[in-house]
C-alpha cells in the first residue's frame, strides 16, 4: 500500500499539537479585528488541522479495536466505554 504526503504529515503531527493549534486558530478567527486573508488563510489552516486530527483519532480507534479482538474468534469487540463507565459508577 502506497502511503501518500498527507499520510506523513499526519504522522508528524501529533494529536495534542494539532488540537493546540486548532485552538489558537479558532481563537484568531473569533476576533473582529483580522484582515480577510488573515481570516481565509487561518480558516483554510484550520481545516487542514481538523482533517489531521480526525485521521489520527481514526487511526487510534482502529488501533483499538485491534486490542480488543476476541483472542478465540478473532472477531472485534466492541462496547460503548461511556456505557461502561455509568455501569461501573455507583454515587
Amino acid at each position: 500500500m502506497k502511503e501518500d504526503k498527507s499520510d506523513r504529515d499526519d504522522k508528524k503531527l501529533d494529536f495534542e499539537t494539532g488540537l493546540k493549534r486548532l485552538q489558537e486558530v479558532v481563537e484568531k478567527l473569533e476576533r473582529q479585528d483580522i484582515p480577510l486573508e488573515e481570516a481565509v488563510n487561518l480558516f483554510e489552516e484550520g481545516m487542514e488541522l481538523s482533517r489531521k486530527c480526525a485521521r489520527i483519532l481514526e487511526v487510534a480507534e482502529e488501533r483499538v479495536k485491534v486490542l480488543m479482538r476476541d483472542q478465540e474468534t478473532g472477531k472485534v469487540i466492541e462496547r460503548d466505554l461511556i456505557d461502561e463507565e455509568e455501569k461501573d459508577f455507583n454515587p
